[in-house]
């Protein structure tokens, strides 16, 4: 553009034309909210660049071949640059059309409606927590931004406004880095549903003299639902909670406080020895106070895509030993194998679970694990959560539970 505007003292150049230090964010990159000025709509400038090179609005519209009232909704602001017109401008003044469209666009964002604060907020809470999936399966009630926020904290148990609570769990899952969202908002829940049940004062003694009367369900897949009653005569909490999308989570043990743990499942994988592996599992945990102050991972056996590295020793090896043990006692389950592989016959494996008076499946569940071959005699292995549902405080299948934040 022309030189010499006589209403601004400092000019810049660009692309053939100068404009003032105004208009800078035409050139793309604005300035900071800190430093932010008024802007004039295009019109404005465009009309100081016609009295720069001594042209009349006349002169303009014979250059860009429209009439003079066809421009003046242009000239005084009332309408704004378009993309054609922009081309036009372009042309005529011999710069880029770039240049008038960001002029607008500068324009347009300053008189903007400023955003509502609510937005920031759940941006920053969708970033942290799965908070469209807690509002489906109704753990939170969908508010706005402000209550949203103190429900979440609450929920959470969080006592300031530094993150997410801070307790100590076990956890029976597929995937053992940082514990992602979707998983951990699934033992919140768990948590926030154990709170509201009344259970007999914990005892160890009383949980290890139950194991017997638990091992004598395993034969029929019924008979799961006496579960909850037992475990809750120890003060052990049992709840049911389906995962979240892509929280592969099979069970939990966490402590509400030092005498009150929860046995937290989500029979992801809906099979009988599944289940009693997974709860043998949580009930180690229990019995050695494991998840009190720490967190301890293992692999989910029932998935052959998993690949969790076990140490010898440490809290998942030893509630896994213990699990499979409950199921099948490993020296007769060694025996047998050595006995018949590489052939298993479905008669031996049957008669071999009848000789331990436990349902087939469980025999079945460590033979796929040994071969590698989950499609063995799988239609054994039949699903326990509709008995569960009888019996057990549980959320998800499209139930929402009631619960207290």
């Amino acid at each position: 553009m022309g030189h010499g505007c006589p209403h601004y003292r400092k000019e810049q150049c660009h692309d053939g034309g100068c404009y003032s230090n105004r208009t800078a964010a035409a050139r793309g990159g604005g300035m900071s909210r800190g430093k932010q000025v008024t802007i004039d709509p295009p019109g404005v400038f465009i009309k100081m660049e016609l009295e720069v090179r001594g042209w009349s609005q006349r002169d303009l519209a014979f250059i860009m071949g429209q009439t003079e009232q066809q421009l003046n909704p242009l000239l005084s602001g009332k309408r704004g640059v378009t993309p054609d017109m922009a081309r036009l401008l372009g042309d005529a003044f011999g710069t880029s059309p770039q240049f008038f469209l960001n002029l607008q666009a500068s324009y347009d964002l300053q008189n903007a409606k400023d955003p509502d604060p609510a937005v920031k907020t759940r941006a920053e809470l969708q970033a942290r927590f799965p908070v469209r999936d807690m509002i489906r399966r109704g753990w939170i009630q969908d508010s706005e931004a402000s209550l949203l926020k103190l429900q979440m904290d609450r929920f959470f148990e969080v006592a300031n406004d530094d993150g997410i609570g801070e307790v100590g769990f076990a956890a029976k899952r597929t995937h053992y880095d940082v514990t992602p969202p979707h998983q951990r908002a699934w033992v919140f829940r768990v948590r926030q549903l154990a709170r509201q049940m009344k259970v007999e004062p914990f005892s160890t003694d009383k949980l290890e003299a139950i194991l017997s009367k638990l091992r004598g369900l395993m034969v029929d897949p019924e008979a799961v639902a006496s579960v909850p009653g037992l475990l809750a005569s120890c003060g052990v909490r049992f709840v049911l909670v389906e995962v979240l999308p892509n929280a592969k989570i099979d069970g939990v043990c966490t402590w509400l406080d030092d005498s009150s743990p929860v046995i937290g499942m989500s029979t992801l994988y809906d099979r009988i020895d599944n289940f009693w592996f997974v709860l043998r599992h949580e009930i180690e945990h229990i019995l050695r106070g494991h998840g009190k102050s720490s967190i301890g991972m293992i692999d989910n056996l029932s998935d052959e895509n998993s690949s969790y590295p076990y140490v010898e020793g440490d809290e998942e090896w030893i509630a896994n030993e213990a699990a499979a043990d409950f199921c099948v006692p490993s020296a007769k389950m060694a025996s047998f194998y050595a006995r018949k592989h590489p052939y298993f016959s479905e008669r031996d494996v049957v008669g071999f679970a009848a000789i331990l008076s436990v349902h087939p499946a469980l025999v079945i569940g460590q033979l796929q694990k040994r071969m590698k071959r989950y499609d063995y005699l799988r239609k054994y292995q039949v699903p326990v959560r509709r008995y569960l549902l009888k019996e057990a405080v549980s959320d998800g299948w499209g139930n929402a539970a009631e619960a207290q934040l």
